[in-house]
């Protein structure tokens, strides 16, 4: 079996299972967040009652994250909405933007958008924040209302987004009818070049296999050039298995995910106990291909979708009026370092927006010293807008006062991992995904630009 067939056999109590078999499986955790948190709410409460309880409050993590540093206060609103029912059914794992549980969240326009507007508890953007507090088991199946939850794959789980539906059925039973699905391999061999990063491997793969060729299919990673690569890579190539339509990602288990998740189960207090899966000699795949990681280069996905794959260094026609690093995908701490490296001692030439994706990010940032100056102020002095307010922000565009938020016809670059007509605000926008580097380079010259004439040798 695969690495999916055998996760899924084993939450569903069976010796083994095959693609497209129904499995009604046991779920470790369910997530979700500010935007479908409230409809699941709903749901659960519909069909089981308004006084029924959770099957297990310490299986659910709810991280408010989406429409947090806004104004408006439906979104608001939404964030309260979560509060009230994990106070009424005892949830441990709610990682709340105000300290006062019996509080009522409001965004201070007044203070604006750059200085921290949360409490000691607040987590940033879910997918980050799961592996980040320690929520992200190898062994488990995860389970999150965002289509992104698959990025969680990286730690040799089985991760994947759901509707409200499905996740108002999973608070009450623990339990989710699912299909297997055929998985696609793709074996990494090599090393990343220089001026290269994972987001570039992602957009490759995106870009042979088209924006829909893993519809409803595993993508599984492994051989030598997955080892090498760290978990933070695996983590942005594992977040974008759905833009090709996948059900999943998922890496091989070893030595980076044991330490990576040991340390953050110990510091977020989360459970430590976990059983990885191996591969087996004999797994079958619907499709098998090698990616030699060293013939890779600056990869752009251009409008209107993440399959239009170009190199950067055949895009310097494109102008660009917006460069945006940040969410899930790009706003770690490595991929802020990374931009920096490319922007220090310079000044970027077009609007350029930074949101990092949690505040232990924030923290790195204002703490990490490059020749002499904290990553933080390299980023300011370069001419960089950075917030210190943790969050999904534009990547899926909110409310009009939304940090970063395309609120007319522009072209932006960006580290962010969706580029459909309007994801970051106006409709008529045109978004382009790329590595930090690129979009760091960009920025400097306000065209797509291939960065490694810009990346420092040393």
């Amino acid at each position: 079996m695969t690495l999916t067939e055998k996760l899924l056999a084993r939450a569903g109590g069976k010796a083994r299972v095959a693609p497209g078999e129904n499995v009604w499986v046991k779920v470790d955790v369910l997530m979700t967040h500010d935007v479908c948190g409230p409809g699941t709410i709903g749901v659960f409460h519909r069909e089981f009652g308004r006084a029924a309880k959770v099957w297990d409050p310490s299986r659910i993590v709810i991280i408010p994250d989406h429409y947090i540093f806004t104004a408006d206060a439906l979104s608001n609103r939404n964030v309260d909405i979560l509060r009230e029912f994990v106070r009424e059914q005892g949830i441990r794992w709610f990682y709340d933007v105000i300290d006062d549980a019996n509080g009522a969240w409001k965004f201070d326009a007044a203070k604006g958008p750059l200085k921290r507007q949360y409490g000691a508890s607040f987590a940033g953007v879910c997918h980050t924040a799961l592996a980040a507090r320690g929520h992200t088991r190898p062994g488990e199946v995860l389970l999150g209302t965002d289509s992104h939850t698959c990025m969680a794959g990286a730690f040799n789980l089985f991760a994947t987004g759901i509707g409200n539906t499905d996740a108002g059925f999973v608070m009450g039973t623990g339990k989710l009818l699912l299909k297997t699905p055929e998985t696609m391999r793709f074996r990494l061999e090599g090393t990343l070049p220089f001026g290269v990063m994972a987001k570039d491997v992602i957009l490759h793969v995106i870009g042979e296999i088209g924006f829909d060729g893993a519809t409803y299919r595993a993508m599984q990673f492994d051989g030598a050039g997955a080892r090498s690569l760290s978990m933070d890579d695996r983590m942005t190539i594992a977040n974008m298995a759905i833009e090709a339509g996948g059900k999943n990602g998922i890496f091989e288990y070893d030595e980076k995910t044991k330490a990576y998740v040991e340390e953050r189960t110990r510091a977020g207090g989360t459970r430590a106990e976990f059983e990885p899966v191996e591969p087996d000699r004999d797994q079958e795949f619907v499709h098998d291909q090698t990616i030699d990681l060293s013939k890779i280069e600056p990869t752009v996905a251009k409008h209107p979708d993440p399959g239009q794959r170009a190199l950067a260094r055949d895009c310097g026609d494109i102008v660009l009026d917006r460069a945006y690093i940040g969410s899930c995908t790009g706003g770690k701490t490595s991929d802020f370092l990374a931009f920096a490296r490319v922007v220090k001692g310079k000044r970027v030439k077009i609007g350029t927006f930074g949101v990092p994706a949690t505040p232990e990010v924030v923290r790195e940032l204002q703490t990490l010293q490059m020749d002499g100056r904290s990553v933080w102020r390299v980023l300011e002095e370069a001419g960089v807008q950075m917030t210190e307010n943790a969050s999904c922000a534009a990547c899926l565009g909110g409310p009009s006062d939304t940090f970063g938020r395309l609120n007319r016809p522009m072209n932006c670059i960006t580290a962010t991992n969706r580029n459909f007509p309007g994801r970051m605000g106006h409709k008529e926008s045109r978004v382009y995904l790329a590595s930090p580097y690129t979009v760091a380079a960009s920025a400097l010259t306000g065209r797509i630009t291939d960065p490694r004439e810009y990346v420092p040798t040393s």
